[in-house]
């Protein structure tokens, strides 16, 4: 994080979002999805990315996708990546319920970190 906000060595920002079907816990170690998802229209994708504020001006970064189901999906978590594979992973959320998508189904995830 140094690095960009410095804008020194090599970093690259996070611009992609991830989702995957693992259900393990969250833990601070971790540094990928547990079980990230690749086939049927769910595979990491470039996020629309913006600034908000939640408390001082510009203080949120806010990452939007939506992925539209090719065929069954399982999600439960979901991640912040600097590539479109492998990568830096800046947070992993475990969902609080699964989402199951069928062919031609829709999920939007909205991420987003709170810099204080």
């Amino acid at each position: 994080m140094a690095g960009l906000v410095g804008n020194t060595g090599s970093c690259t920002a996070f611009t992609y979002l991830a989702n995957g079907s693992g259900t393990t816990a969250f833990a601070a170690t971790q540094t990928a999805l547990v079980t990230e998802n690749t086939a049927n229209g769910s595979a990491r994708a470039s996020a629309t990315v913006s600034r908000t504020t939640t408390t001082a001006t510009n203080d949120t970064l806010s990452l939007v996708k939506q992925w539209t189901a090719s065929g069954a999906v399982t999600i439960k978590e979901a991640g912040i990546f600097n590539a479109s594979s492998a990568g830096d992973m800046l947070a992993r959320k475990v969902l609080d319920s699964t989402v199951t998508l069928a062919s031609a189904d829709t999920w939007t995830w909205t991420h987003t970190v709170v810099f204080s």
